[in-house]
């Protein structure tokens, strides 16, 4: 998917999440993290494949968070993985 679709599709997302309530968000994100859970057991140990985009994003939605949230949430790549992407993310915009 290109960026701009990328781009527009999580625009969207976000826009649908204003109106519902907590509950709702909490449940949606359990339901998330069990799919999370399904699909590593299908893969049998095998590595995910992220692509750039992919990990522009997850920098982008999870750089705000301290690392001992981080580390405590469920996330398909490590915590110091999506710091070092954020930090060479802000590195190549400000050259």
């Amino acid at each position: 998917m290109p960026a701009s679709d990328l781009g527009v599709t999580n625009a969207l997302a976000m826009l649908r999440l204003l109106p519902m309530s907590d509950r709702a968000k909490d449940a949606e994100i359990l339901a998330l993290r069990h799919q999370i859970t399904i699909l590593e057991r299908q893969l049998h140990g095998e590595k995910v494949r992220i692509t750039p985009t992919d990990r522009a994003l997850l920098a982008a939605l999870l750089h705000r968070l301290p690392r001992h949230v981080l580390r405590q949430i469920r996330l398909l790549v490590r915590p110091e993985t999506v710091l070092r992407r954020h930090r060479n993310l802000v590195a190549h915009r400000h050259r």
